[in-house]
């Protein structure tokens, strides 16, 4: 069993989606990846990876984004943890969040996928639910806008200043957690900001 962490991030593939609310999760893992200046490389686990550490000496980062739609995402995922030797609980899944306000961070380990197709399928392949995640929110679509419309939605250019915060704080979260663990990263992340 590897002492490297697996961190994803989910999403669609294609140049329609890379702004969109659904793929801010792999907006992350771009972040992370340019922080460590590591270039993405095709896997056959139908995903790229970037292979990195959180900082010289510490914990090993197998940054990925699966080339399989957001609803499949479950079979690169389970394909990267096995080829890797990765449990299930170093698998830190980051991804959008329609219930938690646009720009809020919040992490967790199991429990329910809230609707989210994309965490359904990664605990449906990796036969758990129980997975770090670090959850960005987008916010609920205003008035009786339909979610699924919502999250293949680009975010609108006004909140460019906002998406960067979040995706930084979000990198931030994943760095935190696994450097420090789970409920020191939510002391931090959770809390209100200044």
């Amino acid at each position: 069993m590897s002492d490297a962490w697996l961190i994803v991030g989910l999403g669609n593939p294609g140049p329609q989606y890379e702004r969109t609310r659904h793929n801010v999760g792999q907006l992350v893992i771009d972040e992370l990846a340019a922080r460590r200046s590591e270039a993405f490389r095709a896997h056959k686990a139908n995903a790229r990876v970037a292979e990195t550490w959180l900082r010289p000496g510490a914990a090993k980062l197998v940054l990925a984004k699966p080339n399989s739609f957001m609803n499949v995402s479950g079979g690169p995922v389970a394909g990267l943890a096995q080829f890797y030797g990765i449990p299930p609980e170093r698998v830190v899944i980051v991804h959008d969040e329609l219930d938690i306000p646009f720009d809020a961070v919040r992490l967790k380990v199991g429990g329910g996928h809230g609707g989210h197709n994309g965490v359904r399928d990664v605990a449906k392949a990796l036969g758990t639910p129980d997975f770090p995640r670090v959850r960005v929110g987008i916010g609920r679509p205003p008035g009786r806008q339909d979610a699924a419309d919502w999250v293949l939605q680009p975010f609108p250019a006004a909140a460019r200043e906002e998406l960067a915060l979040a995706v930084s704080d979000a990198a931030d979260a994943v760095e935190r957690l696994v450097s420090d663990g789970l409920l020191a990263a939510q002391q931090v992340h959770h809390a209100p900001r200044p």
